[in-house]
């Protein structure tokens, strides 16, 4: 009673949900599609975070997380005054960069390429050939790396047969960055084009018929007309790979890893599953894992910043 008299008071409001309603009523079917998504991420995103209170506790599960008791920034400040956390640190920004740097780029040019092919069927059996990798399983990845590279892999082979020395990759700290990037690049260089093809698809044609009859090249044409359509898609993208910067995959690390090439290795990730699940150290593991996603999330605050002080286009 109290409801509909405040909404009759106000008839702003009123109409404002009376609008909301028949919306939802008109389309109700492309609500109920997206309604799994929205449950999965409230159960699987938002639920959890109420345990993130244990990183400022010292957990015990007898106690339960409401009668652990507080114990503050005693984790951070642990962690921190760590011999290793600078380290960890280090690993985890230096393979980041690198992968998000090396990566970044590929699939535009990808997407450039392919757009600018001719022959339909030609250009199918190229996006099949390309899109392939991005299907297989990390754990096979990682299989067909040591197959490769190792002292008795094809690599090694060659290496015999040029009369050279064999050299054991993975177990070189200083390959373990390379191997690790390269072959994401070309696993994820194929999918990674797909979403650039869809806004190339979007350019006006009678850009490129102008563009012809005042004598634009091809690689004219590209530049000034189908690079500026990718660029806001591109750029959102950016700043989406900022937000998960220091969220380096813990697979792939983990299926790496060894002792000889841990000096390279061993990243955030992979420390909080170390402490977390081997070590059950819990509050200590919460504590790292909050500290990393807050950093994830400043920098997607900084990129996006930057990106809509240089140009329109921004997440928010």
């Amino acid at each position: 009673m109290k409801s509909a008299a405040r909404l009759s008071k106000n008839p702003a409001a009123a109409g404002k949900g009376k609008k909301i309603l028949t919306r939802l009523c008109r389309d109700y079917q492309l609500y109920l599609l997206v309604l799994p998504a929205v449950i999965w991420y409230i159960i699987f995103a938002y639920v959890p975070m109420y345990g993130l209170q244990i990183a400022f506790k010292d957990y015990n599960g007898a106690l339960g997380i409401l009668g652990s008791p507080w114990v503050g920034l005693k984790h951070f400040e642990s962690f921190f005054r760590s011999h290793y956390a600078w380290t960890l640190i280090r690993n985890t920004v230096i393979l980041a960069l690198y992968s998000m740097l090396a990566s970044f780029p590929f699939p535009i040019i990808l997407a450039l390429m392919l757009n600018e092919l001719k022959s339909a069927r030609y250009k199918k059996m190229v996006q099949t050939v390309v899109y392939a990798p991005h299907f297989i399983s990390v754990v096979v990845l990682v299989g067909m790396l040591n197959l490769f590279f190792s002292p008795n892999g094809m690599i090694g082979a060659i290496q015999e047969a040029l009369g050279q020395e064999t050299v054991n990759y993975l177990t070189s700290p200083g390959a373990f960055r390379h191997l690790y990037v390269w072959s994401g690049v070309w696993q994820g260089t194929g999918w990674g084009a797909i979403i650039y093809l869809a806004a190339l698809s979007s350019v006006d044609p009678g850009l490129h018929e102008a563009a012809l009859i005042d004598g634009a090249s091809r690689l004219q044409r590209m530049w000034h007309i189908n690079v500026p359509a990718i660029l806001p898609t591109a750029t959102i993208l950016f700043i989406m790979n900022a937000g998960s910067l220091l969220s380096v995959g813990f697979e792939k690390v983990f299926l790496m890893k060894n002792d000889l090439n841990a000096d390279t290795a061993y990243v955030i990730a992979l420390y909080i599953y170390d402490r977390g699940i081997v070590k059950t150290d819990f509050s200590f593991s919460a504590a790292v894992g909050l500290m990393n996603n807050f950093v994830n999330f400043f920098l997607v605050l900084l990129v996006n910043r930057i990106a809509r002080a240089l140009s329109d286009t921004s997440l928010f």
